[in-house]
Parts: C-alpha cells; structure tokens; sequence
C-alpha cells in the first residue's frame, strides 16, 4: 500500500470533528486593561494568585496605555520549569505571585509580551548552527540545505 489508505482513515475519523459544535471563546476581553488580562491568565491558567510590576514595568504600562496599545493581547514570557516565574518552583504550583520586570510592546505581531522572572527573550541555538554548512559555488548554487 502507498500509505494513502491511512491518510483517508484519519480523514474520516477527523471530518465528524470538524463538523461538531463546539464552545469557544477567549479567556479574556480584549477591552480589559493589560494588567487584568494578566491577572487572568495568570489566576485561569497558571493558579497563581496575582501580578506585580516593577518600577519599570509599572512605567512601560503607562507608555503601552498612553499609545493606545491596551487592546492588545497578552503574550507572558517565563521559565519553563513552573508556572511560576520562578524556575525553582518547579510543576505545577498554586497561591503564588508573579512579577512582570518588562512589557513589550509587538506592534508587528500585534501583542504585549510580559516578561516574568529573569528570562532571556533570545531563541535558544544549536552548538553548531545550520548556517555553517550552508555553501554556494561560482555558478550561484547552494549546498548544505537538507
């Protein structure tokens, strides 16, 4: 068999899924200021307690307020070993307190990002990156893509 048989299975067993109803809705209102939709995510979701800013981000909420951006979504960068930002508390917690040390507006992607914790915002690279293989002759053609 060629593998297709498998393909029009899962289809089949996809297709009634599609058509159900179902509930959705988001968590929260998108009107609700910055700090209540962190609130919320952070109590819904994570079971912590509540949110607090620091000096700086208190200051960035301000800006992120004063330029119109408080109908953004939230994005919440943190560790990933707690729902806490405290990677030392470790799983799945609950009753603690989170604190935002800097909101960042992604006017492009069209979020708020909230850093929690002392987290580095820089995607994580391989020891040796891909772009060292990555060759290209006298004629223009490239090797090394795989």
């Amino acid at each position: 068999s060629d593998g297709g048989e498998g393909a029009i299975d899962l289809a089949e067993k996809i297709l009634p899924l599609l058509k159900a109803p179902f509930d959705f809705h988001p968590l929260y209102d998108l009107n609700l200021s910055i700090s209540e939709k962190l609130n919320i995510v952070v109590q819904n979701i994570y079971h912590g307690k509540k949110v607090n800013f620091t000096e700086d981000a208190q200051k960035q909420l301000k800006m992120i307020e004063k330029n119109g951006w408080s109908d953004l979504p939230v994005c919440i960068a943190k560790t990933q070993y707690s729902f806490s930002d405290n990677p030392k508390l470790l799983g799945a917690p609950s009753d603690f307190e989170v604190t935002v040390r800097e909101l960042a507006p992604r006017l492009g992607a069209g979020f708020i990002v909230a850093y929690l914790g002392d987290i580095i915002a820089m995607p994580g690279l391989p020891k040796h990156p891909a772009a060292l293989e990555l060759h290209m002759d006298d004629e223009g053609n490239v090797s090394g893509l795989s």
